[in-house]
């Protein structure tokens, strides 16, 4: 727990950081691949199993004019106000880490963000960006990029999940230079946009509670990391919940996501040495383990042609 679990950090990797990983067997790749993709469709089953109907999942319902200003829709006023709005918002937050084996070439994983972040244009989705890691601070896993997006239900997350856009992203252009992939969902009372200003950084944090403290102490958790954002001005917005997505989080039961600035903003939060200790130390003795991620929040698709 080496790294700031102020309960929140998050981030890229350069490609030459993966040269000391060893890349796995044609066997073990094939395994890996087959085993994500059952996953995907094992979370998506979960998601229709807890719905009340397929209809919202499977296509977008005809809706009177009352509510379709919140409905999602990439080329309508009605997802520029909600994506704008500055009011409390549930939302799904949805986030993935993934690790590019080290031999991989520029160009693929080029190719992966690319795919990865034209998934935006998808009619469930409010928001999504993809990209390296900008550092990331656990030892425990050596990720090396990210993808995070944002939902208005988790009927929307299951029909972006079961797209065909978005299978054949991770068929083709994920799972051939992946060598590990964890994914963490949950549900937010979001202050603020829901999409974070370009050139803003994210601070991913994840954490996996003891055994013995798992259900007993996760309300106190959830409270510790919730009054975060009050204590530090650095911090323009912050999200936090329960993971619902256990098969794929490898036992991480709490994230929460600070937006801020820019990087300069990110760092001047960890100068805030003793404060952050402080609060480290409410949680410490209560967690197994914690993954913290610092991402710089890279521009929309269209701005980079």
């Amino acid at each position: 727990m080496g790294s700031t679990i102020i309960v929140m950090q998050c981030s890229p990797v350069h490609n030459d950081q993966h040269q000391h990983q060893q890349p796995h067997s044609h066997l073990v790749g094939f395994r890996f691949r087959g085993a994500y993709m059952r996953m995907l469709s094992l979370t998506t089953l979960s998601f229709l199993q807890h719905s009340t109907s397929l209809n919202p999942i499977l296509s977008l319902p005809n809706r009177s004019s009352s509510r379709s200003s919140r409905r999602i829709s990439s080329c309508s006023t009605a997802t520029s106000a909600i994506r704008m709005s500055t009011q409390k918002t549930e939302t799904v937050e949805h986030v993935v880490l993934f690790k590019v084996k080290p031999d991989t070439s520029s160009s693929k994983i080029d190719s992966m963000i690319s795919n990865l972040r034209s998934l935006v244009s998808l009619p469930p989705v409010l928001h999504l960006t993809a990209g390296p890691i900008h550092l990331n601070r656990s030892s425990s896993f050596n990720f090396t990029h990210l993808l995070h997006s944002r939902y208005r239900t988790k009927e929307d997350l299951a029909a972006y999940s079961s797209h065909p856009s978005h299978l054949d992203a991770v068929k083709t252009y994920v799972l051939p230079i992946c060598e590990d992939i964890m994914a963490v969902d949950c549900i937010a009372d979001l202050h603020g946009p829901i999409v974070p200003r370009t050139n803003g950084a994210m601070r991913l944090t994840l954490l996996k509670l003891k055994e013995s403290e798992e259900e007993k102490e996760k309300g106190e958790i959830l409270s510790v990391v919730g009054g975060i954002e009050k204590e530090f001005a650095e911090i323009e917005q912050l999200s936090f919940g329960e993971n619902f997505s256990p098969a794929r989080a490898k036992g991480f039961s709490i994230a929460s996501i600070a937006i801020f600035a820019g990087l300069k903003e990110m760092e001047g939060l960890d100068e805030k040495g003793e404060m952050v200790e402080m609060h480290k130390a409410k949680v410490r003795d209560l967690l197994e383990d914690v993954i913290v991620v610092d991402f710089v929040i890279p521009p929309p698709p269209s701005a980079n042609l």
